[in-house]
């Protein structure tokens, strides 16, 4: 969107630079990146991330400061994964935003989801700095957001995982990690924080003490980065050695407890400009105000990652088949339509910006950096627009050296 970044951008492009870029980001994370890259970086406004991130924040506030939201989320987590221990506040948060197009032609954000779940933090500042460099962009360009740099990011990022702990008792946890997709993310971790990824099911417990094997030593667990998801370890039935719900002498880096806390959940109770109307599915079988038009709509159950079980359009036979015990757990969403922003080579294209936040303890919530998902289809997941050129998972990078051409930047109100 920035000028005259963007025309450059696309004047120089070459295919083999951009394989050069995958090259590059495969050899940094040490895996093969499975989802796909754009070939291209989107150029933003300082000022429209740093209204982004405000907005982000102004919402998690919104929420935390709603006695009445704290309640409903605490009543949202299943029984048998309430972990003890979950704190005022989570450490990793990220807020959603699509643009949608005023009649004056100006751009507003609108929400597309908020999570309290870590993101791709190790991998994001590598893809951007990968771009950056492959491209042979303007060193003025950055993507660490709320003033950050390299060094502080890595830093704060530290922090928050490792607490103050060493790294051999720190752990990264996740469902099968070797055949995840994230799994480029995980190494970047190994290799900046020094800590392991291992299966959550390979964990052992004795008293109230978790171990796992490092390079065969038992090593006692003293805090986990938690990447397991609730839904995934349901529907691969995977067993622990532990119960969750247990007092074990463990800390963690994201509670799960937050993943069910602020989710699609949070949405009937936010009131912002930005944010789109939706009620949850058992209010709007009891005649909660949402446009009559099934095309204006959206079905979404609330604890689902990558844009799965969506349905646009609903019909009276999608919603009459959701169990009446379970209709609390699906939204019925107004349908907001996305403008493209973003000038490629194969057509305007759709961004979605994702505001990722890191939260420690005794700190505050701060915006750190951001993910981009450029998509022409329905749904901007990457997952979503398979076949397609110019797209997939991208990086926002802004000027750190002041604004180019403001005329021509991103308006949003």
């Amino acid at each position: 969107m920035l000028q005259p970044y963007r025309t450059d951008f696309n004047h120089r492009f070459s295919a083999a630079k951009y394989h050069e870029l995958l090259r590059e980001l495969d050899r940094t994370t040490r895996a093969r990146i499975q989802f796909r890259v754009c070939e291209t970086p989107c150029f933003f406004s300082r000022t429209t991330l740093d209204e982004l991130a405000a907005t982000g924040a102004e919402l998690t506030h919104q929420l935390l400061d709603n006695p009445a939201y704290v309640a409903a989320s605490v009543e949202a987590i299943p029984e048998k994964y309430r972990v003890p221990g979950d704190g005022s506040h989570p450490h990793f948060m990220t807020v959603d935003f699509g643009f949608v197009r005023n009649l004056d032609g100006t751009l507003s954000p609108k929400l597309v989801e908020l999570q309290a779940f870590p993101s791709l933090f190790g991998y994001q500042p590598v893809l951007a700095n990968q771009y950056i460099e492959t491209f042979d962009l303007d060193p003025s360009l950055t993507s660490f957001l709320g003033g950050h740099t390299e060094d502080s990011y890595w830093s704060l990022l530290r922090k928050v995982v490792l607490g103050d702990h060493a790294p051999e008792n720190v752990v990264l946890t996740e469902v099968e990690p070797d055949t995840q997709k994230t799994l480029p993310d995980f190494h970047v971790y190994e290799d900046r924080l020094g800590i392991r990824t291992v299966d959550i099911a390979s964990l052992r417990r004795q008293g109230d003490t978790l171990f796992y094997d490092r390079d065969g030593v038992q090593t006692p667990i003293r805090r986990i980065y938690n990447r397991a998801i609730a839904d995934e370890m349901e529907r691969k039935g995977t067993e622990l050695a532990f119960d969750l719900r247990d007092e074990l002498d463990v800390e963690w880096a994201g509670h799960p407890n937050w993943y069910f806390r602020i989710s699609k959940l949070s949405l009937p109770y936010l009131n912002h400009p930005s944010v789109p109307k939706a009620v949850f599915l058992d209010d709007w079988f009891r005649g909660a105000d949402l446009p009559e038009d099934r095309n204006q709509l959206l079905l979404k159950p609330l604890y689902s990652f990558a844009g799965k079980g969506i349905q646009f359009a609903p019909t009276d036979a999608d919603l009459a088949a959701i169990p009446h015990s379970e209709r609390h757990n699906y939204l019925i969403q107004e349908r907001v339509g996305f403008a493209p922003v973003i000038d490629t080579p194969e057509g305007p294209t759709q961004a979605e910006v994702r505001i990722m936040y890191l939260w420690p303890d005794g700190g505050i919530l701060e915006p750190v950096i951001s993910l981009v998902r450029l998509g022409r289809g329905l749904m901007m997941g990457v997952d979503h627009n398979r076949n397609q050129g110019w797209v997939g998972g991208s990086a926002a990078l802004f000027s750190n050296s002041g604004e180019i051409d403001p005329m021509n930047s991103l308006r949003v109100r």
